[in-house]
């Protein structure tokens, strides 16, 4: 007999923990566990260990809606967002939930019976199944076995050492050592300035460019706040005041991307200086058709100003005994290279997805109100926001799976789909950005629409509005008894 639970959340991370500690005060009476298939608590905050690495978004928004963060850091180092998320999950007794060393590889859906199969390969190589009546995938979007590192020509000539900052070595004495970093994201951004205290000069080769903008690592407003007022009070003005304001960049930069764009452009080169080749922080894109990447306390442009880091803005002919040949002709001297190159996007954790025995091919489907998937019952997915922090969205998925769970407790019904009937309904990308690692896996993705409730918002203030005070009972998301999926859910799939 397979063990039964009324939800079985995947994922011990951020999303995973949240998750879990909104289900047991929602719906205390539910019965669940968590699937980990890593031996910790953490997620993406327990993987990456590379030096410097720290939340790109503030943590009053990064934080969880029902816990304040009380730290000082607003731009926290990792290990204090690990440290967080496992707090959380003590004083809300979730860690013997936790079910670790347990990889989910395959779900199927049973109409007849309104649960979920679920494998999960143990790390002991038994192999185990669960059922459970709703499954909430909390394990983020990108595969935690491998980076995304592009062909280098020559990679076997380099006689240094090449790192993914996904696998960072523990303990690396990069003292006295020339590092090129390659890449300009948020990891590149983040490592550069972090390794100029031990490296003899850290560089950062870039295709191409980024928009960058100078944040506070600490906020004085808080710390004083918090003389007068509660934590959670101080906490819950902090998120909402972070939020408009990010909102408010991302809206102004879609309404009017040149005035962004000259206005991200001069707050760099007031801290570069007069002198810095303005082209190594000038993307060709307009504001947030990419990720903003935040530099806590401008480090990056101190590093810059005392010739601890340089930029290099060129393409890579190949890899070469001493460091990198660019097209140029130019030769980048390394001893170490870190190719901080991206990440290979990858939902549900690579897991194998079929309804009454038939496969589910994901990029068939249209992604329901940021959260569910057109004709997939009980099943939900946490996607965080791309144009804001990521727990704003989690908490909500949250608190909307809870608010369908105690629908059909209340109706006597136990099965939640979306059904696309619309024939107006027109499928769009599910993410509206240029990013690599977007671009890279969108044939593979599901996809989003034209309208609600498919379109998916990257809307703080609309998700809120149709997740947390919107009806169930919207015309799409239908509400079931066992059997009623049947035949009718088999020809719709197939279709």
């Amino acid at each position: 007999m397979s063990e039964h639970f009324d939800v079985l959340i995947v994922g011990a991370g951020l999303s995973g923990i949240g998750a879990a500690r909104h289900l047991k005060t929602q719906c205390p009476g539910k019965t669940f566990a968590i699937l980990e298939g890593r031996d910790t608590i953490g997620g993406t905050w327990d993987l990456f260990r590379y030096p410097g690495i720290r939340s790109d978004s503030d943590m009053y928004t990064l934080g969880y809606n029902f816990k304040p963060w009380t730290e000082k850091q607003v731009i926290a180092d990792g290990h204090r967002i690990r440290n967080y998320i496992q707090e959380t999950a003590r004083e809300n007794d979730i860690e013997r939930h936790i079910r670790f060393g347990s990889k989910v590889t395959a779900a199927d859906w049973h109409s007849e019976t309104a649960t979920w199969t679920v494998t999960v390969q143990k790390t002991s190589g038994e192999t185990v199944q669960l059922t459970c009546g709703w499954l909430m995938m909390c394990s983020g979007y990108y595969n935690y076995e491998e980076g995304f590192t592009p062909e280098f020509k020559g990679r076997d000539a380099f006689k240094g050492q090449v790192i993914h900052p996904q696998f960072w070595p523990e303990n690396l004495d990069y003292s006295g050592k020339r590092v090129v970093v390659i890449g300009s994201g948020a990891t590149a951004i983040t490592l550069i300035p972090s390794m100029t205290d031990k490296a003899r000069m850290v560089t950062m080769l870039q295709r191409t460019p980024s928009y960058v903008i100078s944040v506070p690592q600490f906020d004085p407003m808080v710390r004083f706040l918090l003389k007068f007022l509660p934590a959670m009070t101080v906490y819950n003005i902090s998120r909402a005041r972070n939020n408009f304001i990010t909102q408010g960049i991302f809206k102004l930069s879609r309404k009017y991307p040149n005035f962004m764009r000259k206005l991200l452009l001069k707050q760099v080169k007031a801290q570069v200086g007069p002198n810095f080749d303005m082209k190594h922080f000038t993307p060709p894109y307009n504001p947030w058709d990419q990720r903003l990447c935040a530099v806590p306390n401008g480090d990056l442009f101190k590093a810059i100003r005392k010739g601890k880091a340089n930029v290099v803005t060129d393409h890579i002919d190949r890899f070469v005994e001493k460091g990198i040949l660019l097209k140029s002709g130019q030769v980048l001297e390394a001893d170490i290279i870190v190719t901080a190159t991206g990440l290979n996007l990858r939902l549900f954790g690579g897991m194998q997805i079929s309804v009454d025995g038939q496969a589910i091919q994901m990029n068939q489907h249209i992604s329901y109100k940021g959260l569910m998937f057109s004709d997939i019952p009980n099943f939900s997915n946490t996607l965080g926001y791309t144009n804001a922090s990521w727990t704003l969205k989690a908490d909500l998925i949250a608190e909307y799976v809870c608010r369908l769970l105690k629908h059909m407790d209340r109706t006597g019904t136990r099965i939640a789909v979306a059904e696309r009937k619309d024939p107006n309904v027109r499928p769009a990308p599910l993410l509206d950005m240029t990013s690599g690692y977007v671009a890279r896996a969108e044939a593979h993705l599901p996809k989003g629409a034209d309208r609600a409730p498919w379109k998916l918002y990257q809307n703080y203030a609309l998700d809120m509005d149709q997740l947390r005070n919107g009806e169930l009972e919207d015309g799409v998301m239908q509400f079931k008894k066992p059997g009623a999926v049947g035949a009718t859910g088999k020809a719709r799939l197939a279709a």
